[in-house]
């Protein structure tokens, strides 16, 4: 993660965004969306995440979440894209029904190769600016705009019907990580 993104109010909701690197569309096979879903878990368990709204698309995945007092949201941020990084990187290595597995790992170490901080391989961009939520409203815009990119991507009709997203909380659902926190906006 770049150093400029700056989370000034540690205990601020935020809005992010990211992407993997060239916007290659990686998440097109569960395996490696769920190595994120787990690790977004993990994070609520071990790392004060509060979930509030999540999605992940094929090359990029938002969040809307903040920490408890005993954690910053950027570390927590940070930890969850370097630890993801490497095992989505090791999944596409090892992974024998990968047909692109040369063409991504070869963009990774190209990528890495422009970077000043990443020795092997980068799998994120590091553009991703931290939006804190400072209204109800703006709550409300952030979480929809969450929920309907897969159905702007047209991956399926009603927000609700994406596996891969908080959407189906919302709609008295139960999806695939527990605890999300439903906004009342």
């Amino acid at each position: 993660m770049s150093r400029n993104y700056n989370f000034h109010n540690p205990s601020g909701l935020y809005f992010v965004s990211f992407a993997v690197v060239k916007w290659l569309k990686v998440f097109t096979q569960d395996a490696y969306k769920d190595i994120l879903v787990d690790s977004l878990i993990h994070c609520q368990t071990h790392k004060g995440m509060e979930l509030f709204a999540w999605c992940i698309m094929t090359n990029h995945a938002h969040l809307v979440y903040r920490c408890n007092e005993e954690n910053n949201p950027g570390k927590v941020l940070g930890d969850f894209k370097r630890f993801t990084s490497k095992q989505v990187v090791k999944a596409i290595g090892t992974n024998p029904q990968e047909s692109r597995k040369e063409y991504l790992l070869n963009e990774f170490a190209r990528a890495a190769s422009e970077s000043s901080n990443v020795q092997q391989y980068q799998f994120w961009r590091h553009d991703n600016q931290p939006i804190e939520l400072w209204s109800n409203p703006v709550i409300k815009q952030k979480i929809d705009y969450v929920h309907n990119n897969p159905v702007k991507a047209g991956l399926v009709l009603k927000p609700q019907d994406y596996l891969y997203s908080s959407a189906l909380d919302y709609a008295d659902g139960q999806g695939l990580i527990p605890n999300v926190i439903i906004a009342k906006v």
